[in-house]
């Protein structure tokens, strides 16, 4: 899949965001490396903390559905501006790999495309804290 139809998946998430607090409606498609596709938007709560960003609606879909190998992810909304993942988005979407490709557009269908290491350099892993026995 091409990275303007994925974005164009995005799209289309966008309009299921539930943001009455924000109204920013922000959409997310996941492509994984065997081809399956999940969606994600925005979903708001009065208790922002409560609240589930685009990109994690569809990363969190993706993995109850048993998938775990992601190779693109595209994010939009209604801004003028680029949509970029949120810092909480990016350590989740880097967790599952650090080169997949993100792709963040903006209402005129404009869009530019990193990997999810260049949004999130020196993030946080599993290996940080070394083996149980190499900890000191």
């Amino acid at each position: 899949m091409d990275d303007r139809s994925l974005l164009a998946l995005a799209e289309q998430a966008k309009e299921k965001a539930y943001a009455p607090y924000s109204q920013f409606r922000v959409g997310a498609a996941l492509l994984t490396e065997e081809g399956k596709l999940f969606t994600g938007c925005n979903v708001e709560n009065a208790s922002y903390s409560l609240t589930n960003c685009a990109e994690r609606t569809a990363v969190f879909s993706a993995v109850a559905a048993g998938c775990r190998n992601f190779s693109a992810l595209a994010v939009t909304s209604d801004a003028q501006t680029y949509t970029y993942p949120c810092g909480a988005c990016r350590q989740v979407l880097i967790e599952f790999n650090p080169d997949m490709k993100i792709i963040m557009g903006n209402i005129n269908g404009e869009f530019i495309v990193r990997t999810a290491a260049d949004l999130l350099p020196l993030y946080f892993h599993g290996d940080t804290f070394g083996k149980p026995e190499e900890r000191k």
